[in-house]
């Protein structure tokens, strides 16, 4: 009689267990949380009523064209365009997300395109079309290979600029590189190409290509323990020398990253450990997922349920065992 009395305790301790995993998975997706910056977004038109861009400046040999693109080089040779936020971005965690596309005819093709997250605005220079000896963080596009041997082209790499130090332009960055990654296939590909970068202050930076398979990223590179300035701008450039490529920004999506537990450290290690048990390589990006808060708060209610449930079925269970004695 007692193992038949036992038998509803142990699937209600089953069933409880169950939904306390369910709670945990729950909590973890709701560590990191997002917010849209409209202020550092960029997408078609691109331009408002009066032929200007509310939040983004743009100079050089840049073309829009309001149905497509922001065109920052044209297949020609010697050009060198720029777009840049004209406010600064604030947010501790961010994670910017760009479609762009870099194509031309033929085999031989550079320059190559930037994006900046710097503590200084446009400046025009050498560096993909932007000023030298910068504070914070380049990411390059780089497709035409100079010196560097074994590194195979386009090559994308990240620069954490400190206002003094040069950029090594004849060895390709070499000197500088914080982190980087071969990307053959990123020019002329056949789908749509993106990149993310998500960075957690002092924390985290990640960088994500998509150029392979549509809808797919592939990790580039995972650095800890960056630091950026607390104030910094957001831009993108390009430049073509004697060797050209149209180099085209189609959309910019930013997006303010937040644990609602209040703790930044808490989210890079979840983003971090999630990006982990993917491998990182050749699997569907998870993008950060947005108002699970109610779902945790649906599951706690649930796990209370199942507390007194279980509670009520060993109560029972006891008083059968207890009656069966006598």
């Amino acid at each position: 009689m007692a193992s038949i009395t036992l038998g509803p305790l142990k699937w209600a301790v089953a069933i409880l267990l169950a939904v306390w995993t369910l709670v945990a998975v729950a909590q973890d997706d709701a560590d990191v949380q997002s917010i849209p910056l409209r202020t550092h977004s960029l997408q078609s038109p691109y331009l408002d009523s009066d032929m200007q861009s509310r939040w983004f400046d743009f100079g050089g040999t840049t073309l829009i064209r309001a149905d497509q693109y922001v065109r920052l080089t044209s297949q020609q040779p010697s050009q060198s365009g720029w777009i840049f936020s004209r406010v600064p971005l604030t947010a501790t965690n961010w994670e910017i997300e760009v479609e762009f596309s870099i194509s031309g005819t033929g085999n031989l093709f550079g320059d190559g395109m930037a994006m900046w997250v710097t503590k200084s605005r446009a400046e025009q220079g050498s560096v993909f079309g932007m000023k030298d000896q910068f504070e914070g963080l380049g990411l390059f596009f780089d497709t035409y290979k100079n010196n560097r041997p074994g590194v195979v082209f386009p090559y994308v790499m990240a620069m954490l600029g400190d206002g003094k130090t040069s950029y090594d332009q004849a060895n390709d960055g070499k000197a500088n590189e914080l982190a980087g990654c071969s990307a053959r296939g990123i020019r002329n590909a056949d789908q749509t190409t993106k990149v993310k970068v998500t960075y957690f202050q002092d924390k985290l930076l990640a960088v994500d290509l998509m150029y392979k398979v549509d809808g797919e990223y592939t990790r580039c590179f995972e650095v800890e323990n960056i630091k950026l300035p607390s104030v910094t701008y957001l831009g993108f450039s390009a430049e073509t020398g004697e060797l050209s490529d149209n180099h085209d920004i189609i959309s910019v999506q930013t997006k303010n990253l937040y644990s609602p537990s209040g703790s930044s450290a808490a989210g890079s290690k979840d983003y971090s450990r999630e990006k982990g048990q993917r491998k990182n390589r050749g699997k569907k990006n998870q993008p950060v997922k947005e108002g699970t808060s109610w779902f945790w708060w649906l599951m706690r209610f649930v796990l209370f349920g199942m507390v007194l449930a279980a509670g009520y079925v060993g109560y029972t269970a006891y008083r059968t065992r207890r009656r069966d004695r006598f």
